[in-house]
């Protein structure tokens, strides 16, 4: 058996990456009788039926690591927050609650604030100094003038890697930049899948190296903070897990109670701009909370 890497699924059909190529494969019929379905993502092992037609049998599907919802992918490693340094500008508060997003999924998080040659004050380095003290990596790049593009390449090697971020900031300016081929081999695999049945668009894989893949897709599609409440959203907050649990009060909301160890961090170990977008998120969530 041969083993790969799912990078797309459509109609039933699951396209498998392995070491001697990409083969359309047909899942074998117990996965459907215990539930289980094939995802883009999916560590598998494929026997194949037709060498020359590059057609296989999906056999074996190995346990996975994550898997997002939306998009449906597994065995994502990292995501890729990408904001811009000017046009639009930073906001600071939408990255946020993008971070608290893949916090909450538990991945590697990689901030990417690109367009810097536009960013004349150079604010940027400001904001990269603030995550970077909370403890990201943060790399500060410009697709256009080709900064940082090499570091950018560095942080995929070896993962499945999720781009997120809103629009208009250079997400797919910086992957085509990083990967010219990747539009190639994406426009390869679509010839071979082109068949009439295959028309629904849904995420897939572009590799981008040996065991390295991004994922083609609009990212994640919601800021709503699904799961989170306002009991867990201390935890997606990095800077404050040293002090979570040191407050007078079990249960401390880190919003109002007095010999708050979180608060008494405040211009210390957490920024007083991270402290109050926690605050208002925070409130957000317990008025969410009281109106249902």
């Amino acid at each position: 058996m041969l083993k790969g890497t799912i990078v797309k699924g459509i109609g039933g059909f699951y396209y498998v990456d392995t070491e001697k190529g990409v083969y359309e494969c047909r899942p074998r019929g117990i996965f459907r009788k215990e539930g289980i379905k094939p995802t883009v993502g999916d560590h598998v092992e494929i026997t194949v039926l037709h060498e020359k037609d590059r057609e296989g049998s999906l056999d074996v599907i190995e346990e996975r690591k994550t898997l997002l919802i939306r998009p449906r992918v597994a065995n994502v490693d990292q995501a890729v927050i990408v904001f811009a340094a000017k046009s639009p500008n930073l906001n600071l508060d939408l990255l946020d609650r993008f971070l608290l997003l893949v916090e909450q999924q538990q991945l590697d998080i990689v901030i990417c604030i690109n367009k810097i040659d536009k960013d004349k004050t150079k604010q940027y380095e400001n904001v990269a100094e603030l995550y970077r003290s909370v403890g990201y990596t943060v790399l500060c790049v410009s697709a256009e003038k080709e900064i940082g593009i090499e570091d950018l390449k560095r942080t995929l090697q070896n993962k499945i890697s999720v781009f997120a971020g809103p629009s208009g900031v250079g997400k797919s300016s910086l992957i085509n930049k990083a990967f010219p081929h990747a539009k190639m081999e994406t426009g390869e695999i679509s010839k071979k899948i082109q068949r009439g049945r295959h028309t629904t668009r849904h995420a897939e894989l572009i590799q981008i190296g040996e065991k390295s893949y991004i994922v083609d897709s609009p990212g994640f599609t919601s800021l709503y903070l699904e799961g989170i409440t306002e009991e867990t959203l201390q935890y997606y907050f990095r800077e404050f897990q040293p002090y979570v649990h040191k407050c007078y009060y079990t249960g401390c909301s880190h919003t109002h109670e007095p010999d708050c160890a979180v608060k008494e961090q405040i211009n210390q170990s957490i920024s007083e701009i991270r402290y109050n977008r926690y605050v208002t998120i925070y409130q957000e969530l317990e008025q969410k909370e009281r109106k249902k």
